[in-house]
């Protein structure tokens, strides 16, 4: 499906970094190394490379990391792209930075298990930062899958990742414009958290 959906000349979520990453660009350090799973079309880990740090990125679809490849050569910065299925993908890395944004195709329990070895691919007071949508998402209808159970909320969040450092979990609404996929009146949610030692 994502194949097919990717399958275009347009960026179907745009070029320019989810406004999450933007709104925590202080916690972005150059020389860093970031992972970000199922990165789709590099419009986040190009960003992430632009701010000076060392990005892996996981994805599924080969015609999205082609047009990922291409942003990255625009911008001038190195991803390392990976081409793989992040419910087999073994994570044997450790990263500064673990991202997931808008990764809810993944239902509960395939949900359960992508969380564990992300968070398993984080270093010690390392960062995991996930950006996505509530289940009032359903309403709008501005992009996600149909499926309340795919969404996130505060309380499921908080009980995934309990023996963390919460820094931030906030659920809010907003008007966001990234590409055709992600566009209008959106359910959304913000989670970082560090890494006990």
């Amino acid at each position: 499906m994502w194949e097919e959906r990717y399958k275009t000349p347009d960026y179907l979520f745009g070029t320019e970094p989810a406004d999450f990453l933007k709104a925590h660009e202080a916690l972005l350090t150059s020389g860093q190394t970031a992972l970000s799973v199922a990165d789709g079309e590099g419009r986040n880990s190009v960003f992430l490379a632009e701010k000076g740090l060392s990005v892996t990125a996981l994805e599924y679809a080969p015609s999205a990391i082609a047009k990922a490849k291409a942003l990255a050569t625009k911008r001038g910065v190195q991803v390392d792209f990976c081409e793989v299925d992040v419910l087999s993908h073994a994570f044997e890395e450790t990263y500064d930075m673990v991202l997931g944004i808008f990764i809810q195709f993944l239902g509960p329990a395939e949900r359960s298990l992508v969380f564990e070895r992300m968070k398993g691919a984080v270093k010690p007071q390392g960062l995991m930062m996930l950006h996505g949508y509530t289940p009032e998402q359903i309403t709008f209808k501005t992009g996600g899958p149909p499926q309340a159970e795919n969404m996130y909320t505060k309380e499921l969040l908080k009980d995934a990742f309990s023996d963390w450092d919460i820094l931030t979990c906030r659920s809010y609404e907003a008007e966001i414009s990234e590409g055709t996929g992600h566009a209008g009146r959106s359910a959304l949610i913000d989670f970082i958290a560090r890494k006990p030692d």
